[in-house]
Formats: C-alpha cells, sequence, structure tokens
C-alpha cells in the first residue's frame, strides 16, 4: 500500500525484502597484487630454465630475452586493460568487450588449459627439488604419483575453502627475490668472474648453439618464464583503485622479473653445460636452480643454499599450482555468470562456499595429463609446449581486444593507456599491442607446426570446448523458446 494513502484497520504494508548481492572486497594493493603475479612468473624459473635448455641449449639466454621482449608487450596490454576493464577474467573478459560472447569464451577455454598446465607442470616439478631430503623422489613413478597426490591435497583443500594468506604470500616472495638476487651475485662474482671464458664457450661452442628451427622454438618455450600477466588481472574486482594498482603491479614485475631471469640464466650456463642444464634424466632440467646450487664453487656455500633452493622452490611451486586452481575456479566462476559455460560448472557448494563442481573437474583432468610421467621422461617438454599453446592464443586475443576496443570504443574510459601510438583512421593503435599480436601468433604457428602433441592436444581441447558451448548455447535457447510459450497458453487461459 502507497506510503501517502491512510491506512485502515487490517491492511498490511508488504515491504518486498531486498535482495543483497555480494562482492568480493577490494583489500589488494601493489605488493599483493606483485606477490600473485611473482608467485606464477617467478616459480616459473624453477622448471621452465631447464625445459629452455633443453631445446635451445647455449642460446638459452637469448631465448629467453626475445621472450622478455614479448613479455614486456603483453604485461603493457594487460596494464592497459585490467584498468580499463577491472573484473575477473583477464583475456576472456578483454575479448568479451570487445567482440562478442563466443569469442570471450574461446579466449577463457584456452586459458583454462594454460592453468592446467601451470597445475601439472608445477606439481610435477616439486619432487625433484624435495629429492634433496628424500633421494627416492627422484624415481620417475614416485615422482608422478606425489605430483598427482599435491593436486588432489589441493583440491580437497580449495572444496573445503581454506584461505589464503595474502601476508603470507608476501613473504614467500620476498625471500625468493633475495635469494635468486643472492644466487645471481654469487654466480657472478665466484664463477663468471673468476672464468667468463666458461660462458661463451658453452653459449657458442660446438654442440652447444642450437638449429634455427630449435632457437625459435626455444623462444617459444621460454614463454613459460614470463607467466603472471593473467593472475594478476583475475583480482580485478578485489583490488583497491585497480586504475592505478594494477598498472603499477605489472610495470614493477616487469622490471624485476627481467633483471632476475637474465641473471638466474646467465649465472646457470656458467655453472654447468647446456647439456647437464637440460638433460631431463641424469641433469637437472627439472629443477634447473637446484642445479646452481649444487654447482657454487664452495662446499659451504652448496651446504647453505641447496636446502634452502630445495625448500624455497617447493614452496612456491605449491603456491603457483594452487594459483592455477584459484585461477580456474574465478575464470570459470566468470564464464558461468556471463552464460558462456553451464551454470553447473560454476556451482558453489551450499556448505563450503566454494565454486567445487570446476575445482574437482580441472583437477581431475590435471592429474590425468601427468598419467605419461609413468613411463615416458620427455613428456614434461610436451606439457610445456601445452602451456604454451594456451598461453600465447590468450595474449592474442588480449592484444587483439584492447586494439579493437581502441576503434570501437575510443571514448573509453582508460585510466592507464599505453603510449607509441600510430594514428589509422582517426584512432590511436599502440604499437607495442600489433607487435604483441604479431609475436604471439608468429610463435604459436611455430609451436602448431613443430610440436605434435601441442597441436593436437590443444585442438581438441579447442574443439571440446566448443562443442560445449553450442550445446549450451541451443539449450538455452530451447529453454527460452518454451518459457514463452507456457507464457502464451497461461496468457490465452
Amino acid at each position: 500500500m502507497p506510503d501517502n494513502l491512510p491506512r485502515k484497520p487490517g491492511d498490511r504494508v508488504f515491504r518486498p525484502r531486498r535482495i543483497k548481492r555480494f562482492h568480493l572486497k577490494r583489500v589488494l594493493g601493489v605488493p599483493a597484487l606483485f606477490s600473485i603475479g611473482y608467485g606464477d612468473v617467478g616459480s616459473s624459473i624453477y622448471y621452465a630454465l631447464g625445459v629452455v635448455a633443453l631445446v635451445a641449449l647455449g642460446a638459452t639466454p637469448i631465448a629467453l630475452g626475445v621472450a622478455g621482449v614479448i613479455y614486456i608487450f603483453n604485461a603493457l596490454t594487460y596494464a592497459e586493460g585490467s584498468a580499463m576493464i577491472p573484473e575477473g577474467g583477464g583475456s576472456a573478459s578483454y575479448a568479451r568487450h570487445a567482440f562478442n560472447n563466443l569469442i570471450g569464451f574461446i579466449s577463457g577455454w584456452v586459458l583454462m588449459l594454460s592453468y592446467i598446465a601451470t597445475m601439472a607442470i608445477s606439481a610435477y616439478t616439486i619432487p625433484p627439488y624435495l629429492s634433496y631430503f628424500w633421494p627416492v623422489l627422484n624415481n620417475a613413478s614416485i615422482s608422478t604419483v606425489v605430483a598427482m597426490g599435491i593436486i588432489g591435497f589441493l583440491m580437497m583443500i580449495n572444496v573445503l575453502g581454506v584461505k589464503e594468506s595474502t601476508r603470507l604470500n608476501i613473504f614467500f616472495i620476498f625471500v625468493d627475490v633475495v635469494t635468486q638476487v643472492t644466487i645471481v651475485v654469487l654466480g657472478i662474482v665466484l664463477i663468471l668472474r673468476v672464468n667468463p671464458s666458461v660462458l661463451v664457450q658453452n653459449m657458442f661452442g660446438e654442440g652447444n648453439w642450437p638449429s634455427t628451427q630449435n632457437l625459435v622454438m626455444g623462444i617459444a618455450l621460454a614463454a613459460l618464464c614470463f607467466t603472471g600477466v593473467e593472475s594478476v588481472s583475475q583480482h580485478g574486482q578485489e583490488t583497491r583503485h585497480p586504475e592505478k594498482r594494477m598498472p603499477q603491479a605489472y610495470v614493477l614485475m616487469i622490471v624485476v622479473v627481467l633483471i632476475l631471469f637474465a641473471g638466474i640464466s646467465i649465472v646457470a650456463l656458467s655453472a654447468m653445460t647446456p647439456q647437464m642444464l637440460g638433460d631431463p634424466v641424469n641433469g637437472w632440467a627439472r629443477d634447473p636452480v637446484a642445479g646452481i646450487a649444487a654447482n657454487l664453487p664452495s662446499q659451504m656455500l652448496q651446504d647453505i643454499f641447496k636446502p634452502l633452493v630445495a625448500i624455497l622452490a617447493a614452496s612456491i611451486l605449491l603456491t603457483a599450482t594452487n594459483a592455477g586452481l584459484l585461477g580456474i575456479s574465478r575464470l570459470t566462476y566468470n564464464l558461468s555468470t556471463n552464460h558462456q559455460l553451464p551454470a553447473a560448472l560454476g556451482r558453489v557448494h551450499p556448505r563450503f562456499r566454494t565454486p567445487y563442481m570446476a575445482i574437482i573437474i580441472f583437477c581431475a583432468i590435471a592429474i590425468f595429463m601427468l598419467a605419461p610421467g609413468f613411463t615416458n621422461p620427455d613428456f614434461f617438454a610436451d606439457l610445456g609446449a601445452l602451456y604454451v599453446f594456451g598461453s600465447l592464443l590468450c595474449f592474442a586475443f588480449a592484444h587483439a581486444a584492447i586494439i579493437s576496443l581502441r576503434i570501437k570504443k575510443s571514448d573509453m574510459t582508460r585510466p592507464f593507456k599505453l603510449r607509441w601510438n600510430i594514428n589509422f583512421k582517426g584512432k590511436d593503435l599502440p604499437v607495442t599491442a600489433i607487435l604483441g599480436l604479431l609475436s604471439n601468433i608468429g610463435i604459436w604457428i611455430v609451436v602448431m607446426v613443430t610440436q605434435p602433441f601441442s597441436r593436437w592436444a590443444g585442438l581438441g581441447w579447442m574443439a571440446g570446448g566448443l562443442v560445449i558451448y553450442f550445446v549450451y548455447f541451443l539449450y538455452r535457447r530451447f529453454r527460452k523458446e518454451h518459457s514463452n510459450d507456457w507464457e502464451i497458453k497461461l496468457d490465452k487461459k
């Protein structure tokens, strides 16, 4: 009853209950965002360096350098996108705003593949580092079982909803950065300074320089090292002043990552040959930083850094595995909320309030991906190539979306706008996004041509996703039409 009319005895006033809409709390600042991103990208040096050396041999620092330039393009594009569209989803959200739901779904679906591969690689790399304390973990079968167990353990933890501590993450990242800087300084002072010719020999000596095809493939695999941009973008809705903080976090990541990765790769090839660094069976392919610690020219330093690297690497890699799982759950929830995936996949547990269906399904897929570890020691490189397949495609979608939004929605508010633009029909198009798009697509094509496992597994994943998308689309359309029919029948009655 309207409030301005007189009430009569017996009248009841009906006040509908207001529906509460819960939003994520904006609590993250630059240190927290940096710890999230670096927890992903910083952990990759503990395994990606060996994967790159397996293919690029002595040209590993060069491959990492070229991939680092591409990483700058990617980070700058995500800086503009995350400040402009501060919502979870990353490249999937950018593509949805720039193009349509289908393109956004494809970007999100291949991003899921990258997250799953990240989980599998990170978990598979933890046992070799811990083998310093338990040598039995060097056994391939036991190592694979432990990696599967790690993912299963994280699955249960995430379903139960145990919260991660941002402060603890920041502490681990700080210790990790300090340790890596210390290793780089010690390597330069104690190894490279004493015998600088060893680096030249290990890079350009006979049998150490790769073929052109392997060099290009090494650059592609080096993309494994430069992750983290998607992880930061997934937390746009939880960041204080995202229009400022997220670009600042990306710029900080660019500086720290490039300096540390350049130093680690140079010290690694000063401490051991590329064949030792890239050998997955008898070398240090799965635990390259442990290889550096083991080859320091001092028994005292080895005794200090061997256990420190083992503990720190396992901690950071466990964080990275969990970050991949968190990223999948957030992304799945985002896609289901926008009707790009069935609502069942984003279903929240009634008691624990976690997206348990997505967590269980994608953990099961990651565990399945580790199965070849029992019989095929080379599958580690295949996992890396599969990750590259998904991540490069996501980055390409992100660049294309930013370029498209510059054309279609040039008046959109851009708190952080990329510089170095070229004017095309009155629109400012960012040069870094154009170069990023071309370089990511170019390397993705190389991976498609040269890596049969990632080609067929990646294309199969995309095909399966498209089937799910269109079946769900037809189902929603069918329900909508039939609900309209029922409404017409009820109106006639």
